[in-house]
């Protein structure tokens, strides 16, 4: 059997092609070399894992630790970020009034039935009822209620504000009432020549000096046939609906 296999490999060989034998015993032997390698590194590779595992766990829970930091120090960034206008605002409210008392807003009124905010600032700091309080963009409002440690200020366009004020080009006086959601400019001469982006300021009162923005003329109303004087609609300077920092301003003595 020996010899007659020798004899059909030396043909085959002589013939320059591969006997049946050949590629019959090369195929089992690749296969027995793959499976013999997919078990030792099958081995391996637990063994690797089963050593590593301890050292991966303590590497897992320092990025997640170092992770969580990482997100908090955003949130504290980005907060940082969003108070720089307001920073900015304040630093020119105070330029413009060096006596003025910085404060922060603290409240709404939640149920909006009237336009108030809280501030953090109250008697113990020199806050009285009816000082003015602005923004470094303009008015905000005046001190409605004063408490031991905070107070109360009433909205420019609350619907019970009134405030002496000036249209600047051609100095015309008028009365500024709060309509919720704007100004009204009310009790203007019917020979004032008013125009859409006048600048309006308050006149001199009891919560303001001569001067301080209000807002700009965005909408002029028709005159009444026979009416005495006229109406515009004002468009207030100071953001209201985004109030964080501003500046109370001590009354005249």
């Amino acid at each position: 059997m020996a010899a007659l296999i020798a004899l059909l490999q030396l043909d085959f060989a002589r013939a320059g092609r591969t006997s049946p034998l050949t590629v019959t015993v090369t195929s089992v032997s690749a296969y027995l070399q793959l499976a013999a390698a997919v078990v030792v590194n099958g081995v391996r590779g637990t063994f690797d894992t089963i050593v590593r595992t301890p050292g991966l766990a303590s590497e897992n829970g320092r990025l997640r630790t170092q992770n969580a930091t990482l997100l908090t120090r955003n949130d504290e960034l980005q907060e940082q970020l969003a108070r720089v206008p307001a920073t900015q605002e304040l630093a020119a409210a105070r330029l413009a009034h060096p006596d003025g008392i910085p404060a922060m807003v603290i409240g709404y009124d939640p149920e909006a039935a009237t336009h108030v905010v809280t501030i953090d600032r109250g008697a113990k700091d020199h806050v009285h009822r009816d000082d003015g309080v602005v923004t470094g963009r303009g008015v905000v409002g005046r001190i409605v209620e004063v408490g031991p440690l905070s107070s109360k200020v009433l909205l420019v366009t609350d619907a019970t504000s009134k405030l002496p004020a000036v249209v600047q080009h051609g100095r015309w006086w008028a009365i500024a009432v709060g309509t919720s959601t704007r100004v009204k400019l009310q009790y203007v001469s019917q020979d004032a020549k008013l125009k859409i982006g006048d600048r309006v300021v308050t006149g001199e009162g009891r919560s303001f000096r001569a001067g301080v923005l209000i807002g700009r003329i965005k909408q002029l109303e028709p005159v009444s046939a026979g009416a005495l004087d006229q109406t515009a609609i004002v468009q207030p300077a100071a953001d209201l609906t985004a109030l964080s920092r501003v500046l109370v301003l001590p009354q005249k003595i």
